[in-house]
């Protein structure tokens, strides 16, 4: 398991993104690219450079540097942040099932992000399984929104759920 980021590069990550400017992201991939040649090898950082890149559009970089934080180690919520940027990026390289692979992967391994299922279910839909993408979503919408109208329908919405879950699996 790798070490944990120090106070100073917590700080140093926090700067980073305090100065990003989204419209113009080559200092902020230069920054944390540095920062990673001081570090070489360090999951977190290695996610920072994917996720710099993957914000500059540079989603084929960003595929790399995810996958090497992945493998070396990175977790707790960055994981999950990771994960779900990975898969993110991924349907936006066109690989539909890879996606889904690893965003199935992060609801596994974090069935409470709500951010995760939101992302399962786009990959989900670009894989052409809508079905199961609209399962995702009504399950969702069951778990989280909690307002009168929505809670007296929740039973129908979960049973539908289950009904498309069960066409998406073939039954």
């Amino acid at each position: 398991m790798p070490e944990p980021l120090s106070p100073e590069l917590e700080a140093a990550v926090a700067e980073g993104y305090a100065n990003r400017e989204r419209a113009n992201m080559a200092p902020t991939v230069a920054y944390f690219t540095a920062l990673l040649a001081e570090h070489p090898d360090n999951p977190w950082l290695l996610y920072e450079v994917g996720g710099a890149h993957d914000t500059a559009g540079d989603e084929a970089e960003a595929r790399d540097y995810y996958e090497r934080a992945l493998a070396g180690g990175i977790d707790g919520d960055a994981r999950r942040r990771c994960l779900l940027q990975y898969g993110s990026t991924l349907r936006n390289l066109g690989l539909h099932d890879e996606s889904v692979d690893a965003l199935q992967r992060a609801r596994d391994e974090f069935p409470d992000s709500d951010s995760v299922r939101v992302f399962l279910a786009l990959s989900l839909h670009a894989a052409s399984r809508s079905d199961a993408a609209v399962a995702e979503l009504l399950e969702l919408a069951a778990d989280g929104i909690r307002t009168p109208e929505v809670e007296r329908y929740t039973a129908a919405i979960r049973g539908n759920a289950a009904y498309l879950r069960a066409l998406a699996e073939g039954r």
